[in-house]
């Protein structure tokens, strides 16, 4: 049997699930149905497929750290996490995919999967795909297409042909108006498009390279001028930024003759906005879909979610709640896709929540702003066992650290010293200073700054384990 490569495709920003969703730390790396992540639960549905041990993933380089630990909680070794230095949509990501898994010569089948969408019938799902295979081995591009379930005018649509099973694809079509939308259900021939594959690796390159042969010689050179970093690869940032940037529908899908499709019904949805979420989410009996803690009277078809404090609603219908630490969302049902221009606005103001939450996740642990105001910032740090802060300075700022449990190990100058329960330091504005966990259970500890200017900007790193630039 021909070898089966997943390609979990993690570079998406999310922005229509803010602010719970955020660039630094997008949807695919959050749990919203259950105990896992979405990128976790992309994998673990693979889970009895022949061949599908080790997935390839390709991400984003600021996630990287996230996708590696998430993996790594779940049991998964990636056959490879290559790092993008640039977003170049998903024709170029695919196609290093391709390249990477054919890097051992072989040709393996590649089941290209976004690690953001939510299947329900698990086993259903796994079925599709050994029933797409042979397709896939004999060369042709399989998608798998969705049922429709209702007219909806958020996805594009698959028109197939004739027959059972697997089948030719007709041609692909553009997100339609409601009326158009509402004919392709009723005809019974068109299908959602997924942006789920199937293909050969080398089928895949040799369909690419008919239309959009300079990105296959991008990729091919970025491959080639990666390099290793402990756990990734990181290709190379010149070679990729001069990649035409296309997705694999307007590159490959929609100009290839060797397009099939696959009809599937397995509860999937790709949770593109609040009001997805509210229909794949556990409802009360009057379609109230609640998360956190959260109060509700009479109130109807609505979604609540809130991270630390109480929702209290009244009266209201279809209706989104959500309560993050700095930000809090109020919107009808009908409006959420407008949740996107909201991020627009924020990032052209230049303010922090477009991008980050209050809580910052970095490789060694995270950081929460707790409290701030002229000339002050306190933080709660978490240090993971083994963890390395690097070593740094800063400008304009000097740092108190108090130990509330674990044990510390603290460089200040030409100083290092143990710091336990209870103990406090102070780090004078100027001092080279590293933090480091030397213990077997996380490090807590509170940062006072004090100074003229407390942004995240003030760090000068003079060495880092994690590979991150200085400055």
């Amino acid at each position: 049997m021909t070898e089966l490569v997943p390609v979990l495709l993690s570079g998406g920003s999310g922005t229509r699930l803010w602010p719970l969703s955020r660039e630094s730390h997008p949807k695919q790396f959050l749990p919203l149905l259950g105990e896992h992540t979405l990128l976790q639960d992309t994998w673990l549905r693979l889970r009895g497929l022949p061949g599908a041990e080790a997935p390839l993933v390709i991400a984003n380089e600021e996630h990287r750290f996230l996708v590696a630990e998430q993996l790594l909680e779940i049991g998964v070794t990636p056959s490879a996490i290559v790092l993008e230095p640039i977003g170049r949509n998903t024709a170029p990501a695919i196609a290093v995919a391709a390249l990477q898994a054919m890097a051992d010569g072989s040709d393996p089948v590649l089941l290209v999967l976004p690690s953001d969408h939510v299947i329900r019938d698990e086993p259903a799902f796994r079925a599709a795909v050994l029933a797409a295979l042979p397709a896939a081995q004999a060369g042709g591009l399989v998608t798998f297409g969705i049922v429709p379930s209702a007219p909806e005018t958020g996805y594009g649509y698959i028109k197939a042909g004739k027959g059972e099973g697997v089948r030719a694809v007709e041609r692909f079509v553009e997100k339609p108006d409601l009326a158009t939308a509402k004919q392709y259900v009723a005809s019974g021939e068109y299908f959602w498009n997924s942006g789920m594959f199937a293909f050969r690796a080398s089928r895949y390159l040799e369909e690419l390279g008919k239309t959009q042969p300079a990105m296959i010689a991008s990729a091919r050179e970025a491959l080639a001028k990666a390099r290793r970093d402990v756990d990734f690869l990181r290709l190379d940032r010149d070679a990729f930024a001069a990649c035409p940037s296309d997705s694999i529908d307007y590159a490959v899908m929609e100009k290839t003759d060797a397009a099939k499709v696959l009809p599937i019904n397995v509860g999937w949805n790709d949770v593109g906005s609040w009001s997805a979420l509210w229909e794949v989410s556990e409802q009360d009996a009057a379609g109230n879909a609640h998360r956190g803690e959260v109060i509700a009277l009479d109130c109807h078809n609505t979604l609540a979610m809130s991270e630390r404090r109480m929702i209290a609603m009244i009266g209201l219908n279809d209706v989104v709640i959500v309560d993050t630490d700095d930000a809090l969302l109020v919107a009808h049902k009908d409006a959420v896709q407008q949740v996107k221009d909201i991020v627009t606005d924020l990032r052209k103001n230049k303010q922090p929540q477009a991008t980050w939450h209050r809580k910052v996740y970095r490789p060694w642990g995270n950081y929460d702003s707790i409290d701030n105001g002229e000339r002050f910032q306190v933080k709660r740090i978490v240090v993971k066992p083994g963890g390395t802060l690097s070593l740094q300075m800063h400008h304009h700022r000097a740092e108190h650290w108090i130990v509330v449990s674990g044990t510390a190990r603290v460089t200040c100058d030409d100083k290092v010293f143990i710091l336990s329960e209870n103990e406090s330091t102070f780090i004078p504005l100027g001092s080279r200073h590293r933090l480091e966990n030397p213990g077997r259970v996380p490090l807590e500890l509170i940062e006072v700054q004090s100074g003229s200017y407390l942004g995240e900007d003030d760090i000068v790193r003079f060495e880092d384990v994690y590979g991150r630039s200085p400055g």
